[in-house]
């Protein structure tokens, strides 16, 4: 216990909570932690009371309740701790009279009075104190944000919500916006009309609401803006009888429910790749020999891909089921057919419940299998028929209206052999909506927030954008703060931002996008090459074309002899685990400016972690995987060719209205 309250987790405070609950005494807990003893004593308090209510109930003294609510105890948690239903003890708060009072940041240091409507909530340990929020006779729309930044869920997320206040205060409603970020944009007193800094549970968030709803119109909650944070409690909110602006949230539990969803596609006579649902190890196993390996297998209602993992054997299989989750019949996997080499496609589209408004279709550079967050795309797409676009097009117009989807709405294809596979579709705002936004011209953000408040889509003038530019949106990583994570992508999402790089053509709008991203692309020098069995035949002509640029190669044996077969001149290398000299030390030595390295399975990706870090620590632009290291090629020569220049976005955009 002592050796587990010492480690420097995020979640220490919950494990310092549990060595008072077991008895340790807070002078030698003071003294592993050297956390101060006031902290200690707090926390002992909210336990003691913690123990008292589990004990004796909830108290039916309304002023015992509100010196509870005083010490920070949400209704959820008193559920938790007495086995009451949380909907009985709200109403047993609300007959009492127990409700937080909303007081405002003073932005003024106390030397006169702030008029500013930035506010919090509290329970202060008596009934009946000072609220501070005197809502406005106005119509008002409350906007939820996305909480805190994390991965999976970032700035483009707040960016859709800050656009939606200034579109609906255009339209002359109150913007009300509640989120609890403080590095944001939608946090920032000018943003909106009123800010309510609140926890994003719908405990909190409902009890701003019907703190604003006593005087003037509520027209209803924005929450499909915010990432999965605020859909999370559409479903409480409706309950409590606040309604819900756009798609419904029982049309978001349709995309987001596996076993509702597939029966919308087969209405709809659109492909999904083979899966299953597995509620046990044994479960995933049969799916497993039904659908055939590789599968993309990861948990339900994940957020950014976490614990998501292409198997490729069954062994990884047996592994993932043991380690990587626990399943259950309320947790279970969601177990796909994994289309290798695959072209993922992203859309972005508008929808008022009948009509549709394709705002940008994205190739992804990335195969399928890269998490959509980390894959580079392209806008306009540079390697599909017009058959195909039209074709996804159609499908996007017919899931929308299905859907009756009302506002914006995402939806991930993937495209084998010219056959178009539904992977996902996600009722909300995307992570891609800036770049699209920025890329065409076209405020998606902000015509979604007025079609939610009931405006017709019809009325926006809206037309197809033909670009004449094309656009490049590119991950960021934080691989150098993290030197022992593997840089390696897969469907676990891993960056923490994005760079967009925009130019005439693609190479060099990708050159643009790499910069952006703090990677230096060498014009000259040796290109390291070590990849997979089924990548060799694709490396030959990215190889082929280094080569006839100026670049040298050097590659592992499996590799080399593949290129000089092929009849590209290429020098062979020791891998790590063959002797010295190998290839991290032509990398330490400055021998190799450029590495692509592709892997596949557990092992064979462990085995090449030291080449990648290398580069990584070095400084070395590296590629991971076949369309990325092509990508790369192409901008290097367009770099060759001639130097970037200069353009404001501006510009970009008056060509496509001229």
């Amino acid at each position: 216990l002592r050796g587990w309250l010492g480690e420097f987790v995020p979640f220490r405070i919950l494990r310092i909570a549990q060595a008072i609950r077991s008895g340790m005494a807070l002078d030698e807990l003071q003294r592993i932690t050297s956390w101060d003893m006031w902290f200690l004593e707090r926390m002992a308090a909210i336990i003691d009371a913690e123990a008292t209510v589990r004990d004796a109930g909830i108290p039916q003294d309304p002023d015992a309740l509100q010196w509870l609510k005083s010490m920070g105890f949400s209704d959820a948690r008193l559920a938790h701790i007495t086995g009451v239903p949380q909907a009985d003890i709200t109403a047993a708060r609300h007959a009492g009279g127990v409700r937080p009072v909303f007081k405002r940041i003073d932005t003024c240091a106390a030397e006169f009075a702030s008029e500013t409507a930035y506010m919090y909530s509290t329970y202060e340990p008596v009934r009946g104190a000072e609220c501070e929020a005197t809502p406005a006779d106005r119509k008002k729309v409350v906007i939820l944000g996305g909480g805190p930044n994390r991965i999976g869920q970032g700035i483009e997320f707040d960016y859709c919500c800050v656009h939606a206040c200034y579109a609906l205060s255009e339209a002359g409603y109150e913007t009300i916006m509640i989120n609890c970020n403080p590095e944001t944009v939608s946090t920032d007193y000018d943003t909106s009309d009123r800010l309510y800094f609140e926890p994003l549970t719908d405990e909190d968030v409902i009890e701003v609401i019907q703190r604003e709803s006593a005087n003037g119109t509520m027209h209803g909650a924005v929450v499909q803006l915010g990432g999965q944070t605020p859909l999370k409690i559409a479903a409480g909110l409706e309950a409590a009888g606040i309604p819900i602006l756009g798609t419904s949230p029982d049309a978001i539990d349709l995309a987001e429910d596996r076993e509702r969803f597939q029966q919308l596609v087969e209405q709809l006579e659109l492909k999904q790749p083979e899966n299953g649902i597995a509620h046990s190890a044994d479960e995933a196993r049969q799916i497993v020999e039904r659908v055939g390996l590789p599968v993309v297998i990861r948990p339900s209602y994940v957020l950014g891909g976490r614990a998501m993992e292409v198997v490729h054997q069954l062994g990884d299989l047996e592994r993932y089921m043991r380690d990587a989750v626990v399943v259950s019949g309320d947790n279970p996997v969601l177990i796909d057919s994994f289309l290798s080499n695959a072209i993922e496609v992203d859309v972005d589209a508008l929808c008022d419940g009948s009509d549709v408004y394709i705002g940008g279709i994205m190739e992804h550079i990335e195969e399928a299998g890269i998490h959509s967050g980390d894959s580079a795309c392209s806008l306009p797409p540079q390697t599909l028929s017009d058959a195909l676009l039209g074709e996804i097009r159609r499908q996007t117009e017919a899931l929308a209206r299905a859907l009756g989807v009302v506002g914006l709405m995402n939806v991930q294809f993937a495209i084998k052999d010219d056959v178009i596979y539904l992977l996902e579709v996600n009722p909300r705002g995307s992570r891609t909506v800036p770049f699209v936004a920025k890329a065409t011209g076209v405020p998606l953000a902000k015509i979604a927030a007025r079609v939610m408040a009931g405006e017709a889509l019809s009325g926006f003038g809206l037309q197809p954008v033909h670009l004449d530019h094309v656009a490049v949106k590119e991950a960021v990583f934080p691989f150098a703060r993290f030197p022992g994570v593997d840089v390696v992508l897969g469907p676990e999402m891993k960056s923490t931002g994005e760079v967009m790089g925009i130019d005439r053509d693609f190479g060099r709008a990708f050159a643009k996008s790499q910069l952006g991203a703090g990677v230096d692309l060498p014009l000259s020098g040796t290109v390291f090459v070590s990849v997979r069995d089924e990548d060799k035949q694709a490396f030959i002509d990215i190889c082929r074309a280094l080569v006839d640029i100026g670049f040298s190669v050097i590659a592992t044996g499996g590799t080399t002899k593949a290129l000089n077969e092929a009849g590209v001149s290429a020098t062979r290398v020791n891998k790590v685990m063959e002797g010295r000299p190998h290839a991290v030390d032509e990398m330490l030595s400055g021998g190799i400016q450029l590495v692509f390295n592709t892997a596949k399975g557990a092992g064979a990706i462990t085995d090449s972690f030291s080449l990648r870090h290398t580069a990584l620590t070095n400084k070395i632009p590296y590629y991971t995987t076949v369309s990325g290291s092509r990508a790369a090629v192409q901008a290097i020569a367009a770099l060759q060719r001639d130097m970037l220049g200069v353009r404001t976005l501006q510009d970009f955009i008056a060509d496509i209205a001229g």
